[in-house]
C-alpha cells in the first residue's frame, strides 16, 4: 500500500462515529506533510496510543503528535478556544512540540459560551424521549449562527477588539432574553466577562491565526502530501444520516473541500474506517443493538466509554447495509477495520446484510426515521473465535474464521480492506492485500449482499 502515490487523501468515518479515525491518521501521517481538521468541533474525540502513552485529541488534528508534520483546523470546524488552548497546554506538558506546527483558520466559527448553554437547555426543554443526545458542547447552536450569519462570530473577529466587544454585547442580551422567555432560565450571562475572555484568548491564539486556505493551495501547488482527517461518522451527517439524530456539519466525503478551503480534484483517495462491529453514543435508531451480555461483552472488551463525554456507548453486530450506503455516499477507495481484537471469545457473529420493513427488504437504506426505527434487520452468522489475536504481525497469522470474517466484510461492501487493527497502539496494525485489488475506487453500484 503507497499512500504516497494516491496523492491527497482524506479519512472518512463509516458509522456513527468513534471508529477509530484518530488512530488511522496517526498511522498514515508519517506519509503526508499536512494534517487538516476540516469540520466538526470539540464533540470529535479521536483516541491515539503511542508506545504506553494515550493521547486524547478533540480539537487537535491527530498529525500533531508526528514531527515535522503541519496541522491546519480548516475553517469548516466549530472552535472551541478553551478546548483548543487546554489541549495545547496540557499536550506541550508531556512534551509535545506545538509552535509553527499548527495553524488555525480566520475562517473557523467560534463556539460561543451561549452556544453551550441554548445545547444544554434545548435538550432538557426535550426531555429523553425527543433529546438528539448531543455533547452538549454548543456545536449545533454554532453551526446554526453560521447560517443565520448576523449572529455568528469568526476567529479573525477577535482581531477587531471594539467591534467584538459590541457584537458579543448585542448577542448576549438578545440569547439571555430567549433563555428567560423560553426555558424560565433565571441565570443571565455577562457579556463583558465574556468578551473580556475571548479577547484574552485571542492573543494566545495569535502565533497560529493563519489564511489556511491560502496556505493549504500553496502546499497543493508546491506538490506537498496532504491527509484530511474526518469528524464524526457518515450516518450522523446533517443530510445523509439518520437525521434528525445526527451532527451539525457534512462528514461524509463531501465537506471535506469545502470545510478544508480547497478543489474538490485534491483528494485522490478516501480511507473509510469502521469498526468490526458498530456503537453509537446518545439518541438515535440503531437497527442492530444488543441490548444482552454480548452486548455488554462488546463494550467492556472494547472500552467503549465516549472519549468526550465518557458515556457507555451502544453496541451492535456490524451493519453491512448501513455502512455499504456510506462507503457509496464517500467514495471510499480502500479501508480500514478497527477492533477486530475485540470480538475474539465473542463467539459466533452476525453481520447484518439488510433491513425489513412491513416485511420488504429495503432496497437502499432509508431517509425517513420512522422506518429505520422500524426496521428488522437480515442477518447472516458467521463463526467466531477464542484465539487472542493482539500478538499478531501479519494478517495472515489470524485464525482462519477471522480472515474469513474481514474476507466477508470485504465481500458486503465491495470497497477493498487494506488495514486491520488489533489492539490501540499505533503498532498493533495489520496490512492486508485485498481480494478486489488493493486501491481500486469504489463502484458506484457495490455488490449486493445476501439475505
Amino acid at each position: 500500500m503507497d499512500f504516497p502515490a494516491l496523492g491527497n487523501t482524506s479519512v472518512i468515518g463509516l458509522q456513527w462515529g468513534d471508529e477509530g479515525k484518530g488512530k488511522i491518521v496517526d498511522l498514515l501521517t508519517e506519509h503526508f506533510d499536512v494534517v487538516v481538521r476540516y469540520a466538526g468541533g470539540a464533540n470529535a474525540g479521536h483516541t491515539v496510543r503511542v508506545g504506553n502513552e494515550k493521547f486524547a485529541l478533540h480539537l487537535m488534528p491527530s498529525g500533531i503528535l508526528r514531527p515535522g508534520v503541519r496541522n491546519i483546523i480548516g475553517p469548516g470546524v466549530a472552535l472551541d478556544l478553551e478546548v483548543l488552548l487546554t489541549e495545547i497546554d496540557g499536550l506541550r506538558a508531556r512534551g509535545v512540540e506545538i509552535g509553527s506546527n499548527l495553524l488555525v483558520s480566520r475562517r473557523a466559527h467560534l463556539v460561543m459560551p451561549y452556544h453551550k448553554k441554548q445545547d444544554r437547555l434545548g435538550e432538557e426543554r426535550l426531555g429523553a424521549a425527543r433529546k438528539i443526545g448531543t455533547t452538549a458542547k454548543g456545536i449545533g447552536p454554532c453551526y446554526a449562527d453560521k447560517a443565520l450569519r448576523t449572529t455568528a462570530l469568526r476567529v479573525t473577529d477577535l482581531y477587531y477588539p471594539a467591534d467584538f466587544r459590541a457584537r458579543v454585547a448585542e448577542i448576549v442580551a438578545d440569547r439571555n432574553r430567549v433563555f428567560a422567555a423560553l426555558y424560565g432560565d433565571g441565570d443571565p450571562l455577562d457579556a463583558a466577562a465574556i468578551a473580556d475572555r475571548w479577547l484574552g484568548y485571542a492573543e494566545r491564539l495569535r502565533p497560529h491565526v493563519n489564511d489556511t486556505t491560502l496556505t493549504l493551495n500553496e502546499a497543493i501547488a508546491e506538490g506537498r502530501r496532504i491527509l484530511f482527517e474526518g469528524a464524526q461518522g457518515s450516518l450522523l451527517d446533517i443530510t445523509h444520516g439518520t437525521f434528525p439524530f445526527v451532527t451539525s456539519s457534512t462528514c461524509t466525503a463531501a465537506g471535506v473541500a469545502a470545510g478544508a478551503g480547497v478543489p474538490p480534484a485534491a483528494v485522490r483517495s478516501y480511507v473509510g474506517v469502521m469498526k468490526a462491529y458498530c456503537t453509537r453514543v446518545g439518541s438515535g435508531p440503531f437497527p442492530t443493538e444488543l441490548s444482552d451480555a454480548t452486548g455488554g461483552l462488546i463494550r467492556e472488551r472494547g472500552h467503549e466509554y465516549g472519549t468526550t463525554t465518557g458515556r457507555p456507548r451502544r453496541c451492535g453486530w456490524f451493519d453491512a447495509f448501513a455502512t455499504r450506503y456510506s462507503a457509496l455516499l464517500g467514495g471510499i477507495t480502500q479501508a480500514a477495520v478497527m477492533h477486530l481484537d475485540t470480538l475474539s471469545t465473542v463467539g459466533d457473529l452476525k453481520v447484518c446484510t439488510g433491513y425489513r420493513v412491513n416485511g420488504e427488504l429495503l432496497k437502499t437504506f432509508p431517509a425517513d426515521i420512522r422506518e429505520l426505527e422500524s426496521a428488522l434487520p437480515e442477518y447472516e452468522t458467521l463463526p467466531g473465535w477464542r484465539e487472542d489475536i493482539s500478538g499478531a504481525t501479519s494478517f495472515e497469522m489470524l485464525p482462519a474464521a477471522a480472515r474469513n470474517y474481514i474476507d466477508r466484510l470485504e465481500e458486503l461492501l465491495g470497497i477493498p480492506i487494506t488495514i486491520v487493527s488489533i489492539g490501540a497502539e499505533r503498532t498493533a496494525t495489520l496490512h492486508r492485500k485485498s481480494r478486489l485489488g488493493e486501491g481500486r475506487a469504489a463502484s458506484n453500484t457495490p455488490r449486493k449482499a445476501g439475505g
